[in-house]
C-alpha cells in the first residue's frame, strides 16, 4: 500500500533513536516520504554513531542529542515516541498540551494498514509466541509480516509491503501496549502470555501500571475477536480485568499441545509456548497438520536459550533475554542444573530474587558479571566469582565444564552498564563462545 500520504510534508518530532534499528528505520522511512522531522535523544551524538550514520544523507532530519527541548513538542503534527519514555516526561505533556497526537510504531501501522492484527504481550514467552505464530502462517501459506518488539524490524517500514491480503503478528511490550491504549486500539487476535514482575526500575512508583499496560491488548476488542490467556496469568487478568472484557476468551495450557507433537526447542515452558500459537493458529481455522509441521521445526530465535555451539560433548546456550529471575528459572528447568555452568548478572531492575536464589545451589557452578544487580546478591552467591569482564567470565565457565556438561549464559538481570542493550551482550557472549579455543 502506499502510506507516504499519511507522512508527506507532516512535522514529526521522532522521540528516541536508540541502537537497536528499530528507531532507526522507522526514522528513515517518515524522511523518505517527506516528513520533516526532529529527531531528539538523550544519548550522545557519539553514543548513536552508528544510528546516526544510517541516516545522514537525509536533508530533513534535524537531530538533537543529549537533551529533549520543549520546543521540538510544540507546534509539530505528530510525536513518534519510542519505548521506555517516562509515563511523566514533561515532553509529552508538552506535546498533549498543545494538542499533538503522540504515537507509538506498533499501533501507528495496524491504524493505517488496515489489516488483521495478532498481537502477544506478557512477561516471558511473547518473542517466542510471536515467532512460532508467524511460522505456522508462513507454512500455511498466509501473507504474514511480524513486527513490533522484534529486534532491528522497523514496523513502519513494514507498511511498504502491506497488501489487503496480509495479515501482521506483532510482539509487543508493555510500552507499545500503552501506546495501543492511548489509540483505544486492541489487536483482533491478542495472546497473554504470562505475568510476573518486571521493570520495578520503570514501573516504580506504580507497579500495577504494568499490567495496566500490558491489558491494552485486550481491552478494546469487540466480541467477535480473540484473546488467548495463557494458564499462568489467566486469574489474575481475570479477576482484575474480566467484567472488561468483551472478545472470545480461550485460556490454554502446555496439555492443550499433543503429546506426539516432538518440538526441537527445549523445555516445558516451549510446550506451553507451544501451545498458545497453536490456539491462534485454530482460531484462524489453520489446520493442526499445518501447525504441526511448522511447530515442530522451528528451532528458536537467538538469544532465548539458543543453542549456540557443542564443544568438546558440552552445550552452549545463549539466554541473554532472561532479564528476569523468572526467566533464568525456566532456562535451569529446561536442562539439569546440577550438569550445568551459570553466568549470570547485571544490572538491577528491583526483582526479587528469593526464588532463583534457592535454586542455584542445584546448580554446578555459578559465575556472575558485575553489575548493581550482582551487587544485591553476591553475598547469598558467596562462592562465585565475580567477574568485570564477559571473557574471563566465559574462560571460568569453559575451565569448570566437561563432557556432558552444559554453559548457559542467563543473567537475570538487564545489561545496562557493561553492555548497550540486551542483544549487544548475547552478540559479544556468542562471539566469544564461537572463537573460544582454549
Amino acid at each position: 500500500m502506499d502510506a507516504a500520504a499519511h507522512f508527506k510534508g507532516k512535522k514529526i518530532t521522532v522521540m528516541g533513536l536508540g541502537l537497536l534499528g528499530r528507531g532507526v528505520g522507522d526514522a528513515r522511512y517518515l524522511a523518505e516520504c517527506g516528513a520533516d522531522l526532529i529527531v531528539t535523544d538523550l544519548k550522545s551524538r557519539e553514543q548513536l554513531a552508528e544510528s546516526v550514520a544510517q541516516l545522514s544523507s537525509f536533508k530533513n532530519i534535524t537531530f538533537i542529542f543529549g537533551e529533549h527541548r520543549l520546543e521540538d513538542f510544540k507546534n509539530r503534527d505528530m510525536v513518534l515516541k519510542a519505548a521506555g519514555v517516562p509515563l511523566d516526561s514533561p515532553y509529552i505533556a508538552e506535546a498533549k498540551k498543545n494538542g499533538i497526537p503522540v504515537r507509538m510504531s506498533a499501533d501507528l501501522f495496524a491504524e493505517i494498514s488496515n489489516i488483521p492484527i495478532i498481537g502477544v504481550t506478557g512477561t516471558r514467552g511473547k518473542s517466542t509466541v510471536s515467532h512460532m505464530v508467524h511460522a505456522i502462517l508462513r507454512e500455511a501459506g498466509k501473507s504474514v509480516l511480524l513486527g513490533g518488539n522484534v529486534r532491528g524490524v522497523s514496523t513502519l517500514t513494514l507498511l511498504k509491503e502491506v497488501t489487503p491480503s496480509h495479515i501482521a503478528v506483532l510482539e509487543l511490550d508493555s510500552w507499545q501496549c500503552h501506546g495501543w491504549g492511548e489509540a483505544s486500539m486492541s489487536p483482533h487476535i491478542a495472546v497473554f502470555t504470562t505475568l510476573y514482575q518486571d521493570h520495578l526500575n520503570y514501573y516504580k512508583d506504580d507497579p500495577a501500571q504494568y499490567l495496566a499496560d500490558k491489558a491494552n491488548i485486550f481491552l478494546y476488542q469487540k466480541p467477535e475477536d480473540v484473546l488467548v490467556l495463557g494458564k499462568q496469568c489467566a486469574p489474575t487478568i481475570i479477576d482484575a480485568y474480566g467484567e472488561m472484557i468483551e472478545s472470545k476468551t480461550l485460556v490454554i495450557d502446555d496439555s492443550k499441545m499433543p503429546g506426539t507433537w516432538t518440538l526441537r526447542v527445549p523445555g516445558q515452558h516451549n510446550r506451553y509456548n507451544a501451545a498458545l500459537a497453536l490456539a491462534v493458529a485454530r482460531a484462524l481455522e489453520i489446520p493442526d497438520d499445518i501447525s504441526r509441521a511448522a511447530l515442530e521445526s522451528f528451532v528458536g530465535i537467538p538469544g532465548r536459550l539458543e543453542l549456540v555451539r557443542e564443544k568438546d560433548g558440552v552445550r552452549i546456550y545463549n539466554d541473554t533475554t532472561a532479564t528476569t529471575p523468572e526467566a533464568t528459572l525456566v532456562a535451569l528447568s529446561a536442562l539439569d542444573a546440577s550438569r550445568t555452568v551459570l553466568i549470570m548478572g547485571g544490572a538491577d531492575k528491583n526483582l526479587p530474587m528469593d526464588a532463583l536464589l534457592a535454586k542455584l545451589p542445584e546448580v554446578k557452578r555459578v559465575i556472575l558479571l558485575a553489575g548493581t544487580g550482582t551487587e544485591r546478591i553476591c553475598g547469598d552467591v558467596a562462592s562465585a566469582p565475580v567477574y568485570d569482564t564477559f571473557t574471563d567470565a566465559v574462560d571460568d565457565a569453559f575451565e569448570h565444564s566437561e563432557e556432558g556438561d552444559t554453559i548457559l549464559f542467563s543473567p537475570a538481570f538487564a545489561s545496562f552498564g557493561m553492555f548497550k542493550n540486551e542483544y549487544d551482550r548475547g552478540d559479544q557472549f556468542v562471539a566469544l563462545v564461537q572463537s573460544h579455543v582454549g
